[in-house]
């Protein structure tokens, strides 16, 4: 997962319901030791439904459409 990728939400929270789609801005941080690699980062998202930007574990998104 890298800046720029089209995701869905798979798992809701306040403000992000699940199946919502939503572009990566940019990694925020890598919380690294055994949660290494992209689904261990904190990503912050630009909701399409809501237009609000929030963060995200990178496990709770799923890969749509990946960025050249």
């Amino acid at each position: 997962m890298r800046a720029g990728d089209l995701v869905r939400v798979t798992q809701a929270s306040l403000g992000r319901p699940k199946g919502s789609l939503a572009l990566v801005e940019t990694k925020l941080k890598d919380l690294g030791g055994h949660h290494s690699g992209p689904s261990g980062a904190i990503w912050q998202i630009h909701m399409f439904q809501t237009g609000i930007k929030t963060r995200c574990l990178g496990r709770d998104l799923e890969v749509i459409s990946e960025s050249r």
